[in-house]
């Protein structure tokens, strides 16, 4: 995808930072996340995601860098941004007293939908969302996770081509958060950007095509990123003769001080998928009934974990 492609339909962070008196809430942030694709922002609390997330929303003025969101910068073009814009927050308050479907249409008036638009607009989110049994409820009746959905149902109603999501499964039960993982892949392959926020790295993993990572208000560079994806992690393995599989990692070259146990698997240390492969392929040659290999953590939680003890950049 060219640089031109980009700016009209993704989101580009260029040395950006905002500071609020003496505390650097974001020093040098630089990013793309590209259309059609779901980019993972992640970091501890503290680290800037909030403030980042503020004024990528056009609701915060960065003190120095360049935001583009497709193409357009949204301190310069406010309309023009917040047009191509969905924000998800964390918390989205809501009138109490305004049924689901009213909120809906009243937000798509917002947008300058008509009523009859607007009307259907807010039918087709209610089911969307799988709010349909509540949808004439006035919205103080629902509960967090229900007015979490409801939160993702107004980001959506003037089809934004970008969407900030800030925490989007917060308080959303398993079914409900399968069905999240399902909607934000559709709307990635609709082609439209999506930036999601959260602090559960297992859920990013099934969801996300790329990551952001960001600490201390500094985005960790391309380079830092390759060296956490050869580092090494935990790998789990599992078979029915567990000494027939301790001895086969033995000879492989596995030493005796690197091989835990834990619970029914033993979890051994490895440097990357090759080495995953050529492991895998020894213990299957040494006639080893393996029914378990996987990493004991995911790529966005291994890379998280190993760039919060060193440097980010």
């Amino acid at each position: 995808m060219t640089s031109a492609q980009l700016l009209q339909g993704g989101i580009v962070v260029e040395h950006v930072s905002r500071s609020f008196g003496q505390v650097r809430a974001v020093r040098d942030a630089s990013f793309a996340a590209l259309p059609g694709t779901v980019t993972a922002l992640i970091g501890p609390n503290g680290s800037g995601k909030t403030t980042l997330m503020l004024m990528l929303a056009s609701l915060l003025r960065p003190d120095g860098g360049s935001i583009r969101i497709a193409g357009f910068d949204p301190m310069d073009a406010t309309p023009e941004v917040r047009s191509r814009l969905g924000w998800m927050p964390d918390v989205l308050g809501s009138w109490a007293n305004l049924s689901v479907r009213s909120t809906l249409e009243f937000t798509a008036r917002m947008y300058r939908m008509d009523r009859s638009a607007a009307a259907r607009r807010a039918a087709e989110l209610v089911t969307l969302v799988d709010l349909t049994e509540l949808a004439d409820s006035p919205t103080r009746v629902l509960s967090r996770g229900q007015k979490q959905r409801l939160s993702l149902a107004r980001c959506l109603v003037h089809d934004p081509e970008v969407l900030l999501l800030d925490e989007p499964a917060s308080g959303l039960d398993p079914g409900a958060r399968a069905q999240l993982r399902i909607l934000v892949r559709r709307l990635a392959s609709e082609g439209k950007t999506l930036l999601v926020s959260s602090h559960v790295l297992a859920e990013l993993d099934e969801m996300a095509d790329g990551a952001v990572y960001i600490e201390a208000g500094v985005t960790a560079s391309a380079e830092a990123l390759a060296r956490s994806r050869a580092s090494a992690r935990p790998w789990r393995i599992r078979a029915a003769d567990v000494e027939a599989l301790r001895a086969a990692l033995e000879t492989a070259g596995i030493g005796r001080d690197e091989i835990t146990v834990d619970r029914a698997e033993l979890v051994i240390p490895l440097a990357g998928e090759a080495a995953a492969s050529t492991l895998l392929a020894s213990l299957v040659g040494s006639g080893v009934a393996i029914s378990t290999f996987a990493p004991a953590v995911g790529d966005l939680e291994h890379t998280f974990l190993d760039l919060s003890t060193g440097d980010p950049a």
